[in-house]
């Protein structure tokens, strides 16, 4: 009879031990505000990640502090980096598809998701936003740090009251 020695035998307990999914999301305990679906390798629900705030501050918070064409003056941001989401949920897509409560939807290309460049923004100079100061949730590049997110083309995806992303290949 084959036997394992002691130390093998017990790291391989513990890898038959450890769940399938081992990759998994943990399920939102509060209310959802952000689904993303499509070309995603991570789930909590049946081909979907839905996050609470919770979990979106669980990746880290990322701040921004600059103007915007919608508010006065300067304000802070802080989210988590869209880079840092990709990342997280294993996205190989080419675009993200960005969908707000009242189903206005955006395409991002893949490409703006780079270090140092849009978040995906829940609290705006501290305070998490209602839906009526564009919240909860909404894409914010770092506009005053890089002429090139002052276009036209930027300032479309910046899409605010954002509930659903599906990562299109």
């Amino acid at each position: 009879m084959f036997r394992l020695p002691v130390p093998m035998a017990a790291v391989l307990a513990v890898c038959l031990a450890a769940p399938l999914h081992a990759g998994d999301l943990p399920t939102p305990e509060g209310a959802v505000l952000l689904t993303v679906t499509g070309a995603i390798d991570r789930t909590n629900a049946e081909g979907a990640a839905l996050f609470d705030l919770e979990m979106l501050e669980e990746f880290g918070g990322t701040e921004i502090t600059t103007t915007t064409i919608w508010t006065e003056g300067e304000k802070q941001f802080e989210g988590v980096s869209l880079h840092r989401l990709i990342d997280e949920l294993g996205i190989e897509a080419e675009t993200l598809k960005a969908t707000a409560i009242n189903d206005y939807a955006v395409e991002i290309p893949i490409e703006d998701a780079v270090e140092g460049g849009p978040i995906l923004a829940y609290r705006m100079n501290g305070d998490t936003m209602s839906v009526r100061d564009k919240g909860p949730l909404w894409i914010v590049y770092p506009y005053d740090s890089n002429a090139a997110y002052r276009s036209e083309v930027i300032y479309s995806r910046s899409i605010w009251q954002l509930d659903r992303i599906e990562a299109v290949e």
